[in-house]
C-alpha cells in the first residue's frame, strides 16, 4: 500500500471534501449550530468503501501498483527509488519479507513519511495491511490495521500479494485517525484534529488553507441546508475531494466523501464525544 491509501482512510476520517453551488439557508437555528460543533469520533464498524480493486505484482525483482495514485514501478529490492507525481512522497522503497509478506516505506526529502506491511494469510484468500503515517510535521502518527480480499489470482510465480484485492474493514486505527473537532460561530466554520491537521473558513465558499498539510491544499465550507454541510478540498486549483456531512435526527454525524484522485467513495458515520 503507498501512502495515497493510508491518506485516503485518514482524509476521509478527517472530513477532507467539497463545496456545492447551491447557496447555504441562513443560519437562523442556533441549535443546528450546536448539531455540528464538537468533537466526532468515527464508528471503524461503519465504514463502507466503494473504489476499483487494488491491484499488486511482485515478480521476477520487480514490484508495482496500477491502483496506486499515481502508480508506481519499482525494484523490489529494499533500497529508495525515486517516484514520480505523488505530492507526498518522493521515493519508495519495496521489500520482500518472505513468500507471503512485503514492506514499503515512502519518504519525502529524505524524511520517511509512511510504512506499510502487507502479510497475505496462509490460504492466500485475504491480507493485511498495518501501517504507520507520519506525513504531518510535528504531530502525532495515525497507526492502524485493514483487511482486502481476493478477487483476482496472482500471475503465476509470482508473490501472494499479486493479484487484485477489495477493501473489507479498518480496525485498530488510532484516535489521530478517527477524531476530529468542528466549530461553527456565524458564518465562520472551523476544523482541527490530533493528526495535526486544522483550518478556519467563512461558509462562502472561499478557499482557506489546510494548517499541516504539506502539500499547500486548501479547504472550502458550505452550508447547504440546517444541518447539512460541505466541503471542497483543492490543490493547484484542482478539486481533489468532496465531503457531504449530515448531522441527523439521531444526533450522529452521516459522512460521505468523494476521492476524486482515486474515484472512491467512503461512507462512514461518526459519534458525538
Amino acid at each position: 500500500m503507498d501512502n495515497v491509501k493510508s491518506k485516503m482512510l485518514v482524509a476521509a476520517l478527517l472530513v477532507s471534501a467539497a463545496a456545492c453551488n447551491k447557496q447555504p439557508d441562513a443560519p437562523s437555528a442556533p441549535a443546528a449550530e450546536a448539531g455540528i460543533s464538537g468533537t466526532w469520533k468515527a464508528d471503524l464498524g461503519s465504514v463502507q468503501i466503494d473504489q476499483k480493486p487494488d491491484a499488486y505484482l511482485v515478480k521476477d525483482g520487480q514490484y508495482s501498483c496500477e491502483s496506486c495514485t499515481p502508480k508506481v514501478a519499482v525494484a523490489a529490492d529494499g533500497a529508495f527509488h525515486p517516484v514520480s507525481g505523488s505530492p507526498y512522497y518522493d521515493s519508495t522503497a519495496v521489500k520482500v519479507v518472505d513468500d507471503h509478506t512485503i514492506t514499503r516505506t515512502n519518504k519525502m526529502a529524505d524524511k520517511v513519511i509512511g510504512e506499510t506491511t502487507l502479510a497475505v494469510a496462509a490460504d492466500g484468500q485475504m491480507f493485511t495491511g498495518t501501517f504507520k503515517d507520519t506525513s504531518t510535521p510535528d504531530a502525532p502518527p495515525v497507526t492502524g490495521k485493514y483487511t482486502e480480499a481476493r478477487v483476482a489470482p496472482a500471475p503465476a510465480g509470482a508473490h501472494a500479494i499479486s493479484g487484485s484485492w477489495k477493501p473489507a474493514k479498518y480496525e485498530n486505527v488510532s484516535d489521530e485517525g478517527l477524531i476530529v473537532t468542528f466549530n461553527q460561530q456565524g458564518d465562520t466554520f472551523s476544523m482541527s484534529s490530533p493528526a495535526g491537521q486544522s483550518y478556519t473558513a467563512k461558509l462562502d465558499g472561499t478557499d482557506a488553507p489546510i494548517k499541516g498539510d504539506t502539500t499547500g491544499a486548501v479547504a472550502s465550507v458550505e452550508r447547504v441546508s440546517a444541518n447539512v454541510y460541505r466541503e471542497t478540498d483543492k490543490r493547484d486549483g484542482k478539486v481533489i475531494g468532496v465531503a457531504t456531512m449530515t448531522v441527523g435526527a439521531d444526533g450522529k454525524l452521516n459522512v460521505v466523501f468523494d476521492n476524486k484522485e482515486r474515484g472512491s467513495t467512503t461512507k462512514y458515520t461518526a459519534i458525538k464525544q
